[in-house]
């Protein structure tokens, strides 16, 4: 529910980014859009490590608890921004709280599952995390035509703060004992960066990453104004297409994640059979650039939601593979952190290109084109960079044996 709320807090912009009397209360461009929705995302990469090295030290529940508080308020606080300075800075504070949510959240998963049931625990993780942009775009948009758009950062910032009530009353800090054993716990704040920098694992893990986000903060931050300004769509048509998009790619996870969890219980194999769902996830999303070049509404918004769902297939296997399977459980928090670092420079960098591109050309084909390079660039990168004996070792233990 934490992380759901926290996508919901970042695509309603995306819902206002495509109404006028926003863009004229702010003076934006096309090229100013882009750096709106990219000005969360640099204090979000800034504080993935350091919120990494919090909850392996503090624990998930307090950190969680103080975060979720400043971003809900800076999130309504952009309601009464005067001027660009102020929902720039909003936007920013925002990036930097929701910096604790993956790191935690992993955090709390590797502790608590196996590497067997994972790719499930993931799934159910991930179907929050796209339920969020699922939700969040039809409600903006069904808030910004009942209301305003003032109100509608309002009503969903100070909303969402009633999650904190059952959050401090029934949350627990690791909930079963931690997987780890106490020498690998003591010995896990002694870990150095740079001895998990040396993985190559790590650094493949960072390309595949990118990748994979550059599509998913496409669609979450201009996918909106795709849909309305390229397609014809009403804001309200927007907001429904959206939904099926986002929804498409939360059940495909979750089913995903359980399918490769019932293979690996019944073959083995973890690494192979996550690579296969992997692949095939960045190989429908590719389909996107059909949705590019379609000739007719109703094609490109079929291509829109297929593509969007199929990338599904990678969502819950990839964080399972990247992120847990590979990863020694006394430093998940600071691995994920890092890797974090790679999400969200896809978030600076696709609001940004995809600004620029739209400015330069015109139309969403050249920024729909660069996200079919990436998706086939994270494909050939989990297939020959993923691999086990790559991943990093705590001092006493020997390598990864998976397959």
């Amino acid at each position: 529910m934490g992380a759901l709320i926290a996508f919901v807090d970042r695509i309603n912009i995306s819902a206002a980014l495509t109404v006028e009397p926003f863009k004229q209360h702010f003076q934006l461009s096309d090229v100013d859009r882009g750096w709106i929705n990219s000005a969360f995302f640099w204090s979000y990469a800034l504080f993935q490590v350091p919120m990494g090295w919090v909850v392996d030290r503090f624990g998930v529940k307090k950190p969680y608890a103080i975060c979720f508080t400043v971003w809900c308020v800076a999130s309504a606080l952009i309601g009464l921004m005067p001027a660009l300075w102020g929902l720039i800075l909003m936007r920013l504070i925002i990036g930097a709280a929701e910096a604790v949510v993956v790191p935690a959240s992993y955090r709390w998963i590797r502790t608590n599952f196996t590497a067997e049931n994972s790719g499930t625990a993931v799934g159910l993780y991930m179907l929050g995390a796209k339920f969020g942009p699922a939700i969040g775009a039809p409600l903006a948009a069904w808030l910004i035509v009942t209301f305003n758009w003032e109100l509608m950062f309002i009503i969903t910032g100070l909303t969402g703060l009633l999650w904190l009530v059952p959050w401090l009353l029934l949350a627990r800090d690791g909930g079963k004992a931690e997987t780890a054993t106490p020498s690998q716990q003591k010995k896990a704040p002694d870990v150095p960066f740079r001895s998990i920098l040396s993985s190559p694992l790590i650094w493949s893990t960072l390309v595949v990453y990118f990748c994979y986000n550059y599509f998913t903060f496409f669609c979450m931050t201009w996918m909106p104004a795709y849909l309305v300004e390229q397609r014809g769509l009403s804001l309200k048509e927007m907001g429904l297409y959206t939904f099926f998009s986002f929804m498409g790619i939360a059940i495909v996870a979750l089913v995903s994640g359980w399918a490769a969890d019932q293979l690996i219980k019944r073959y083995g194999r973890t690494v192979l059979i996550r690579k296969v769902f992997v692949v095939a996830g960045f190989a429908m999303a590719s389909t996107v650039l059909l949705g590019a070049h379609a000739d007719s509404v109703e094609e490109a918004l079929f291509w829109n939601v297929a593509s969007l769902s199929g990338l599904g297939l990678t969502t819950a296997n990839n964080l399972a593979l990247c992120s847990l399977t590979l990863i020694p459980a006394p430093i998940v928090g600071r691995v994920k952190g890092i890797q974090n670092v790679a999400v969200a420079l896809a978030g600076i960098v696709s609001p940004l290109m995809t600004g620029w591109l739209l400015h330069a050309t015109g139309s969403f084909a050249a920024p729909m084109t660069l996200i079919f390079a990436f998706l086939v660039l994270g494909a050939l990168t989990v297939v020959f960079l993923l691999r086990a004996e790559w991943a990093p070792r705590i001092a006493g233990e020997g390598p990864v044996h998976l397959t």
